[in-house]
Protein backbone atom coordinates (compact mmCIF):
# COMPACT_ATOMS: atom_id res chain seq x y z
CA UNK A 1 0.00 0.00 0.00
CA UNK A 2 1.65 3.17 -0.70
CA UNK A 3 1.95 5.80 1.90
CA UNK A 4 3.45 9.39 1.58
CA UNK A 5 3.73 12.31 3.34
CA UNK A 6 1.30 14.72 3.16
CA UNK A 7 2.47 18.92 2.61
CA UNK A 8 0.67 21.58 2.58
CA UNK A 9 0.86 24.73 0.09
CA UNK A 10 -0.47 28.08 0.66
CA UNK A 11 -1.65 29.16 -3.23
CA UNK A 12 -2.16 32.55 -4.53
CA UNK A 13 -5.69 32.06 -5.05
CA UNK A 14 -6.13 32.62 -1.32
CA UNK A 15 -5.84 28.81 -0.78
CA UNK A 16 -4.01 26.15 1.28
CA UNK A 17 -4.27 22.68 -0.08
CA UNK A 18 -2.69 19.63 1.09
CA UNK A 19 -0.92 17.03 -1.42
CA UNK A 20 1.56 14.32 -1.78
CA UNK A 21 4.73 15.25 -3.90
CA UNK A 22 6.45 11.32 -4.91
CA UNK A 23 9.23 10.96 -7.21
CA UNK A 24 12.18 12.54 -8.64
CA UNK A 25 12.00 16.60 -8.30
CA UNK A 26 13.86 16.56 -11.87
CA UNK A 27 11.55 14.52 -13.27
CA UNK A 28 8.40 15.05 -15.78
CA UNK A 29 5.13 16.23 -13.40
CA UNK A 30 2.48 14.22 -13.66
CA UNK A 31 -0.22 16.32 -11.39
CA UNK A 32 -3.37 14.32 -10.58
CA UNK A 33 -6.72 15.22 -9.73
CA UNK A 34 -9.39 13.38 -7.47
CA UNK A 35 -12.96 13.44 -7.93
CA UNK A 36 -16.20 13.40 -5.81
CA UNK A 37 -16.08 12.19 -3.07
CA UNK A 38 -12.97 11.47 -2.69
CA UNK A 39 -8.77 12.76 -2.10
CA UNK A 40 -5.41 12.09 -3.40
CA UNK A 41 -5.89 8.30 -2.49
CA UNK A 42 -8.00 8.17 -5.45
CA UNK A 43 -4.32 7.62 -7.09
CA UNK A 44 -2.63 5.54 -4.66
CA UNK A 45 -1.88 2.91 -6.75
CA UNK A 46 -0.64 4.94 -9.90
CA UNK A 47 1.32 7.36 -8.14
CA UNK A 48 3.04 4.07 -6.44
CA UNK A 49 3.56 2.55 -10.37
CA UNK A 50 4.93 5.65 -11.62
CA UNK A 51 6.85 7.67 -8.88
CA UNK A 52 10.17 6.14 -9.76
CA UNK A 53 10.09 7.71 -13.32
CA UNK A 54 8.02 10.52 -12.96
CA UNK A 55 7.08 13.36 -9.83
CA UNK A 56 3.82 12.85 -8.99
CA UNK A 57 1.71 15.52 -6.82
CA UNK A 58 -1.74 15.35 -5.85
CA UNK A 59 -3.63 17.38 -3.98
CA UNK A 60 -6.54 16.81 -1.71
CA UNK A 61 -8.54 19.55 -3.97
CA UNK A 62 -10.44 22.72 -3.02
CA UNK A 63 -12.97 21.95 -0.37
CA UNK A 64 -11.76 18.30 -0.09
CA UNK A 65 -10.07 16.58 3.39
CA UNK A 66 -8.46 18.75 5.51
CA UNK A 67 -7.99 21.45 2.30
CA UNK A 68 -9.32 24.92 2.64
CA UNK A 69 -13.21 24.76 2.45
CA UNK A 70 -14.12 28.73 2.12
CA UNK A 71 -18.10 28.88 2.48
CA UNK A 72 -20.42 29.97 -0.67
CA UNK A 73 -21.19 28.22 -4.14
CA UNK A 74 -19.37 30.75 -5.73
CA UNK A 75 -15.84 29.81 -4.66
CA UNK A 76 -15.91 26.72 -6.56
CA UNK A 77 -16.72 27.74 -9.64
CA UNK A 78 -14.36 25.96 -12.70
CA UNK A 79 -12.39 28.86 -13.10
CA UNK A 80 -11.38 28.70 -9.75
CA UNK A 81 -10.83 25.16 -9.17
CA UNK A 82 -8.81 25.70 -12.76
CA UNK A 83 -6.72 28.36 -11.17
CA UNK A 84 -5.58 26.27 -7.86
CA UNK A 85 -3.97 23.71 -10.16
CA UNK A 86 -1.56 26.55 -11.73
CA UNK A 87 -0.73 27.91 -8.65
CA UNK A 88 -0.18 24.65 -7.09
CA UNK A 89 2.73 24.17 -9.64
CA UNK A 90 3.99 27.51 -9.44
CA UNK A 91 3.94 26.89 -6.02
CA UNK A 92 6.17 24.04 -6.47
CA UNK A 93 8.04 25.40 -9.28
CA UNK A 94 7.24 23.39 -11.62
CA UNK A 95 6.35 25.30 -15.32
CA UNK A 96 5.13 22.52 -17.32
CA UNK A 97 2.99 19.21 -16.61
CA UNK A 98 0.72 16.70 -17.35
CA UNK A 99 -3.03 16.67 -16.14
CA UNK A 100 -4.31 13.83 -15.14
CA UNK A 101 -8.05 13.69 -13.66
CA UNK A 102 -10.88 11.39 -12.83
CA UNK A 103 -14.68 12.22 -12.12
CA UNK A 104 -14.42 15.71 -11.11
CA UNK A 105 -10.88 15.83 -10.89
CA UNK A 106 -11.39 15.13 -15.00
CA UNK A 107 -13.58 17.99 -15.27
CA UNK A 108 -10.91 20.11 -13.88
CA UNK A 109 -8.25 18.58 -15.68
CA UNK A 110 -10.39 19.16 -19.53
CA UNK A 111 -10.35 22.93 -18.59
CA UNK A 112 -6.80 23.20 -17.53
CA UNK A 113 -6.02 21.22 -20.61
CA UNK A 114 -7.58 23.77 -22.58
CA UNK A 115 -6.44 27.08 -20.57
CA UNK A 116 -2.91 25.09 -20.42
CA UNK A 117 -2.27 24.30 -24.40
CA UNK A 118 -0.36 26.13 -26.30
CA UNK A 119 -1.00 29.20 -28.79
CA UNK A 120 -4.57 29.95 -26.96
CA UNK A 121 -3.29 33.05 -26.15
CA UNK A 122 -3.84 32.97 -22.16
CA UNK A 123 -1.00 33.76 -19.86
CA UNK A 124 -1.25 29.56 -19.23
CA UNK A 125 -0.24 28.97 -22.97
CA UNK A 126 2.18 25.77 -23.23
CA UNK A 127 2.22 24.56 -19.54
CA UNK A 128 -0.19 21.45 -20.26
CA UNK A 129 1.68 19.05 -22.64
CA UNK A 130 -0.48 16.12 -22.24
CA UNK A 131 -4.23 15.21 -20.93
CA UNK A 132 -5.07 11.67 -19.37
CA UNK A 133 -8.25 11.69 -18.15
CA UNK A 134 -10.87 8.81 -16.36
CA UNK A 135 -14.60 8.63 -16.47
CA UNK A 136 -14.50 12.10 -17.18
CA UNK A 137 -16.89 13.59 -19.75
CA UNK A 138 -15.78 16.65 -22.14
CA UNK A 139 -17.55 20.00 -20.77
CA UNK A 140 -19.58 19.94 -24.59
CA UNK A 141 -20.16 15.98 -24.65
CA UNK A 142 -21.45 16.06 -21.76
CA UNK A 143 -23.97 18.91 -21.90
CA UNK A 144 -25.15 17.92 -25.04
CA UNK A 145 -26.29 14.34 -23.93
CA UNK A 146 -27.81 15.52 -21.05
CA UNK A 147 -30.46 16.96 -23.35
CA UNK A 148 -30.16 14.41 -26.06
CA UNK A 149 -29.38 11.29 -24.62
CA UNK A 150 -32.44 9.91 -22.05
CA UNK A 151 -30.16 7.20 -20.59
CA UNK A 152 -27.17 10.22 -19.39
CA UNK A 153 -30.32 12.21 -18.27
CA UNK A 154 -31.70 9.55 -16.33
CA UNK A 155 -27.83 8.77 -14.62
CA UNK A 156 -27.45 12.46 -14.15
CA UNK A 157 -30.63 13.28 -12.30
CA UNK A 158 -28.57 12.79 -8.96
CA UNK A 159 -27.08 16.01 -9.49
CA UNK A 160 -30.49 17.65 -9.27
CA UNK A 161 -31.19 16.23 -6.18
CA UNK A 162 -27.47 17.50 -5.01
CA UNK A 163 -28.76 20.87 -5.72
CA UNK A 164 -31.75 20.73 -4.18
CA UNK A 165 -31.78 22.72 -0.30
CA UNK A 166 -34.10 19.91 1.04
CA UNK A 167 -31.48 17.95 2.47
CA UNK A 168 -28.85 20.57 3.58
CA UNK A 169 -29.71 20.37 6.79
CA UNK A 170 -27.63 16.80 6.46
CA UNK A 171 -24.90 18.56 5.25
CA UNK A 172 -24.30 21.01 7.74
CA UNK A 173 -24.11 18.10 9.86
CA UNK A 174 -21.06 16.63 8.16
CA UNK A 175 -23.93 13.27 7.03
CA UNK A 176 -22.97 12.67 3.81
CA UNK A 177 -22.95 9.29 4.03
CA UNK A 178 -27.08 9.95 4.52
CA UNK A 179 -26.84 12.47 2.29
CA UNK A 180 -25.89 10.35 -0.41
CA UNK A 181 -28.87 7.46 0.48
CA UNK A 182 -31.41 10.21 0.44
CA UNK A 183 -30.17 11.58 -3.08
CA UNK A 184 -28.28 8.74 -4.98
CA UNK A 185 -28.37 4.57 -4.87
CA UNK A 186 -24.68 4.71 -3.31
CA UNK A 187 -22.84 1.62 -3.73
CA UNK A 188 -19.63 0.63 -1.63
CA UNK A 189 -17.41 -0.98 -4.27
CA UNK A 190 -15.61 -4.84 -3.59
CA UNK A 191 -12.32 -3.30 -4.15
CA UNK A 192 -12.15 -0.17 -1.77
CA UNK A 193 -9.93 -1.97 1.23
CA UNK A 194 -11.01 -1.14 4.51
CA UNK A 195 -9.02 0.84 5.54
CA UNK A 196 -9.09 3.30 2.62
CA UNK A 197 -12.87 3.38 3.45
CA UNK A 198 -12.06 4.41 6.93
CA UNK A 199 -10.05 6.84 5.75
CA UNK A 200 -12.84 8.29 2.85
CA UNK A 201 -15.46 8.72 5.97
CA UNK A 202 -12.96 10.03 8.12
CA UNK A 203 -12.11 12.88 5.45
CA UNK A 204 -16.38 13.15 4.96
CA UNK A 205 -16.81 14.19 8.57
CA UNK A 206 -14.29 17.02 8.47
CA UNK A 207 -16.24 19.85 9.31
CA UNK A 208 -17.16 21.75 6.58
CA UNK A 209 -16.47 19.00 4.09
CA UNK A 210 -19.78 18.00 3.05
CA UNK A 211 -20.85 21.13 2.27
CA UNK A 212 -17.88 21.81 0.52
CA UNK A 213 -17.91 18.91 -1.78
CA UNK A 214 -21.73 19.08 -2.61
CA UNK A 215 -20.49 23.16 -3.57
CA UNK A 216 -18.93 21.57 -6.65
CA UNK A 217 -21.98 20.68 -8.08
CA UNK A 218 -23.83 23.63 -7.24
CA UNK A 219 -21.21 25.81 -8.81
CA UNK A 220 -21.41 24.57 -11.97
CA UNK A 221 -23.77 25.93 -14.74
CA UNK A 222 -24.20 22.93 -16.21
CA UNK A 223 -27.84 22.17 -16.94
CA UNK A 224 -29.67 19.01 -16.20
CA UNK A 225 -32.87 18.97 -17.54
CA UNK A 226 -35.83 17.37 -15.42
CA UNK A 227 -37.07 13.76 -17.51
CA UNK A 228 -40.10 15.14 -18.70
CA UNK A 229 -38.21 18.79 -20.01
CA UNK A 230 -38.44 19.57 -23.43
CA UNK A 231 -36.58 23.11 -22.75
CA UNK A 232 -33.89 23.96 -25.93
CA UNK A 233 -30.77 22.97 -24.73
CA UNK A 234 -27.70 25.93 -23.45
CA UNK A 235 -26.82 28.26 -26.97
CA UNK A 236 -23.24 27.41 -27.00
CA UNK A 237 -23.34 23.80 -28.12
CA UNK A 238 -24.93 25.15 -31.49
CA UNK A 239 -21.11 27.10 -31.99
CA UNK A 240 -17.36 26.10 -31.92
CA UNK A 241 -15.89 24.94 -29.13
CA UNK A 242 -12.11 24.76 -29.35
CA UNK A 243 -10.35 21.59 -30.02
CA UNK A 244 -7.40 20.51 -27.50
CA UNK A 245 -4.37 20.07 -29.65
CA UNK A 246 -2.44 18.46 -26.88
CA UNK A 247 -1.67 14.18 -26.90
CA UNK A 248 -5.03 13.06 -24.99
CA UNK A 249 -5.59 9.76 -23.88
CA UNK A 250 -8.87 8.86 -22.32
CA UNK A 251 -9.75 6.12 -20.26
CA UNK A 252 -13.08 4.67 -19.88
CA UNK A 253 -14.03 1.71 -17.85
CA UNK A 254 -17.10 0.82 -19.52
CA UNK A 255 -19.68 -0.25 -16.90
CA UNK A 256 -19.92 2.89 -15.02
CA UNK A 257 -23.69 3.56 -14.65
CA UNK A 258 -23.20 7.17 -13.91
CA UNK A 259 -21.53 8.25 -16.95
CA UNK A 260 -22.42 5.40 -20.34
CA UNK A 261 -20.42 5.32 -23.17
CA UNK A 262 -22.07 7.51 -24.88
CA UNK A 263 -19.58 10.23 -23.83
CA UNK A 264 -17.18 8.66 -25.96
CA UNK A 265 -19.01 9.77 -29.04
CA UNK A 266 -17.91 12.87 -30.94
CA UNK A 267 -14.80 12.58 -29.23
CA UNK A 268 -12.50 12.78 -31.74
CA UNK A 269 -14.07 15.48 -33.22
CA UNK A 270 -12.73 17.76 -30.46
CA UNK A 271 -9.45 16.67 -29.51
CA UNK A 272 -7.10 16.52 -32.35
CA UNK A 273 -4.68 13.71 -30.67
CA UNK A 274 -6.75 11.32 -29.13
CA UNK A 275 -6.19 7.69 -27.61
CA UNK A 276 -9.20 6.12 -25.93
CA UNK A 277 -8.61 2.89 -24.28
CA UNK A 278 -11.53 1.37 -23.11
CA UNK A 279 -11.53 -1.03 -19.69
CA UNK A 280 -14.25 -3.54 -19.71
CA UNK A 281 -16.08 -5.37 -15.93
CA UNK A 282 -15.30 -2.25 -14.33
CA UNK A 283 -17.34 0.38 -12.82
CA UNK A 284 -17.07 4.32 -12.34
CA UNK A 285 -13.79 4.13 -9.71
CA UNK A 286 -11.55 3.07 -12.28
CA UNK A 287 -8.43 4.13 -10.88
CA UNK A 288 -8.46 1.74 -8.16
CA UNK A 289 -11.41 -0.61 -9.20
CA UNK A 290 -8.80 -1.92 -12.31
CA UNK A 291 -5.43 -0.42 -11.62
CA UNK A 292 -3.57 -2.63 -13.52
CA UNK A 293 -5.27 -1.61 -16.64
CA UNK A 294 -5.23 1.62 -15.95
CA UNK A 295 -1.19 1.73 -14.95
CA UNK A 296 -0.87 -0.55 -18.10
CA UNK A 297 -2.56 2.07 -20.36
CA UNK A 298 -0.87 4.66 -19.10
CA UNK A 299 2.36 2.91 -19.76
CA UNK A 300 2.11 2.30 -23.32
CA UNK A 301 0.98 5.85 -23.94
CA UNK A 302 3.36 8.24 -21.80
CA UNK A 303 6.06 6.05 -23.69
CA UNK A 304 4.57 7.04 -27.40
CA UNK A 305 3.77 10.57 -26.48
Amino acid sequence: MMTETVHRAALSTGVELDYVDVGPRDAPALIFLHGFPESHRTWRHQIAHFSDRYRCIAPDQRGYAHSDKPEGVENYTADKLTADIFALADALGIDRFTIVGHDWGGAIAWSVALNGMAGNGLPTAGRVIRTIIANAPHPFIFQKKLFEDQDQRAASQYIRAFRDPANDALLDAGRLTDFLKATVNWERSDAMEPEERDRLLANWRVPGAARAMINWYRATPMQVPAMEDDSPPPAFLSGPFPILTMPTLVIWAMDDLALPQCNLDGMDALIADLTIERITGCGHFVPWEAPDAVNAAMEGWLARN
